[in-house]
């Protein structure tokens, strides 16, 4: 497997493992029974797992971008160390940006944004060039 495809399964795992803080802070604070319903006036989940929430929607929409960047790549034999590079570094600055986001960290959580960003655009410009 290759480097960016390796990372596209570890960030799209780390994604689909994003939900379980806040899943388990919303039983803690509203019951069992509140948190699989829907509740008329739920009460309010603790403000790190709002945020921890958000970060994984934002990590959501990012990731469709991602994957289709690296896929496309895969399917038309665009690798090398830029791409591979942008992989690892996309992982990361997920991670960041959740961790970030989640401890409201504001410039640490933009930077982390606009790395990934950067790494989607240097996909992109890789497959286009």
């Amino acid at each position: 497997m290759t480097v960016e495809l390796n990372y596209l399964a570890l960030v799209t795992a780390f994604t689909a493992l994003m939900w379980i803080p806040y899943i388990l802070n919303m039983i803690v604070v509203r019951g069992l029974m509140d948190a699989v319903g829907y509740p008329e006036n739920p009460k309010p989940m603790a403000s790190w797992a709002t945020r921890m929430r958000a970060a994984h929607y934002n990590a959501i929409e990012n990731l469709v971008v991602f994957a289709a960047l690296v896929l496309v790549a895969h399917l038309a034999g665009v690798k090398g160390e830029a791409t591979a590079l942008a992989c690892v570094v996309y992982f990361w600055a997920r991670a960041v940006h959740y961790i970030a986001y989640t401890f409201a960290i504001p410039w640490v959580r933009t930077l982390a944004f606009f790395v990934g960003f950067g790494c989607q655009i240097t996909l992109a410009w890789k497959i286009l060039a």
